[in-house]
């Protein structure tokens, strides 16, 4: 009976050490999983996740991959989040209100080493609150300069004050769509001007300090020179096109139309410094990133973040360039020659390390920062600068309730 009773306990006790080794719970036999992608990446997707499985031969996976976009997936997610999809793809400015929704799960498995391998930047973007809350999978999306080497040197481009007077010498053009708010920041980020959320979850910003008015009398400066003329991408390429454009600001999207209009002349870095004061500021960029996310109502959180961790690590990351042109936020994979000589892309890695996240913008910044840029693109001095940012600020940080 006593041999009995050993071998009894004995036995319960492994059960339970491999209950506890599992997390009190049974390795599930089956895994259903629905992934979220945007309609020109169903084929890479589908392949990855075929791969997932060859490379998980243990565990039987249903796995279905459904289209739905990066920009459409936080209204998608909201409306319905148990009927969500388990792993998803979206933009990166959309995190927040996910987060306060409560509908992105915190990450929990391999984050040191999600942390570890991506460009601190694309980190920063799926962060709150020291959390990490997504898995970067692109580093693609910000602005930088393009210019025609054939007329401008590299010290030419490197601040803002060559750029201007080699363009005046040139009797050329450089653009900037200075009336528009995510390209007006550069100056503000640039100067070190911060964009936050209170403890009420609205707007803050101290873009009418000092700082901020020496980011205005560039932008002054700027709009004011000779040189400068704004516009769409269509003035720009068209700009590149004839000749009468020398330099403009932009981004990844517009790669190919610059390489054509360009021709052998085609180049691209990051953004150039400008005047703070008796200072050399580099202009900032907004990073935009597109990340992963696991849906905190998922019957299988666990296996998604597998899945999710997988479908961003370093192999797909260089898969995703090499078949849909997509910049790495793997840091490994972004410093493969392949990226290196993508002149685009080569000059957004320049530029990201300077660079702030889109999550702390809210929706009553861009208005009133447009304002500010079309009063400076009009040339309109009618009132103090330091007035117009004290206005501008004043409407930003203004609830939009209130607006």
């Amino acid at each position: 009976m006593k041999k009995f009773l050993k071998l009894f306990m004995s036995a319960a006790m492994v059960l339970t050490l491999a209950a506890c080794s599992n997390g009190g719970q049974k390795e599930p036999s089956k895994v259903t999983l629905k992934v979220w992608a945007s309609q020109e990446d169903q084929e890479i997707t589908n392949q990855m996740v075929e791969d997932f499985k060859k490379a998980n031969p243990d565990t039987e996976w249903d796995i279905t991959v459904a289209v739905v976009s990066e920009a459409d997936a936080k209204q998608k997610l909201l409306e319905d989040p148990a009927a969500g999809a388990d792993v998803f793809t979206f933009a990166n400015d959309q995190i927040r209100d996910l987060v306060n929704a409560k509908a992105l799960a915190k990450i929990t498995r391999n984050a040191d080493d999600v942390k570890s391998r991506n460009n601190p930047a694309s980190i920063d973007a799926s962060t709150l609150d020291d959390q990490l809350y997504a898995y970067p999978m692109t580093a693609d999306n910000g602005y930088f300069l393009y210019y025609n080497k054939g007329v401008l040197s590299d010290e030419d481009v490197a601040s803002l004050d060559g750029l201007l007077a080699a363009a005046n010498a040139a009797g050329k053009k450089v653009f900037m769509d200075v009336s528009n708010g995510w390209y007006i920041a550069s100056f503000f980020l640039g100067a070190g001007g911060n964009l936050g959320i209170d403890e009420n979850g609205n707007q803050t910003c101290d873009f009418n300090n000092a700082n901020g008015l020496a980011a205005a009398e560039a932008i002054k400066a700027f709009t004011a020179n000779p040189a400068f003329i704004t516009g769409a991408d269509a003035e720009l390429n068209a700009g590149f096109q004839d000749g009468t454009i020398i330099a403009g600001v932009s981004g990844t999207w517009n790669a190919e139309t610059m390489k054509t209009n360009l021709g052998d002349n085609y180049a691209a870095t990051k953004l150039p410094t400008f005047k703070v004061g008796d200072k050399e500021a580099n202009m900032y960029t907004f990073g935009g990133y597109k990340l992963m996310g696991v849906n905190s109502q998922s019957k299988f959180a666990a296996q998604a973040m597998d899945l999710a961790d997988w479908l961003t690590n370093e192999a797909n990351q260089a898969k995703r360039y090499e078949v849909r042109g997509y910049g790495p936020s793997n840091i490994n994979a972004a410093a493969s020659d392949a990226v290196k000589e993508n002149v685009a892309l080569s000059a957004l890695n320049k530029q990201f390390e300077f660079s702030a996240s889109q999550k702390d913008v809210l929706g009553t910044y861009w208005t009133p920062a447009e304002a500010f840029g079309t009063t400076m693109e009009n040339k309109d001095y009618s009132k103090p600068l330091q007035e117009l940012l004290d206005t501008m600020v004043e409407q930003i940080q203004t609830p939009a309730t209130q607006n």
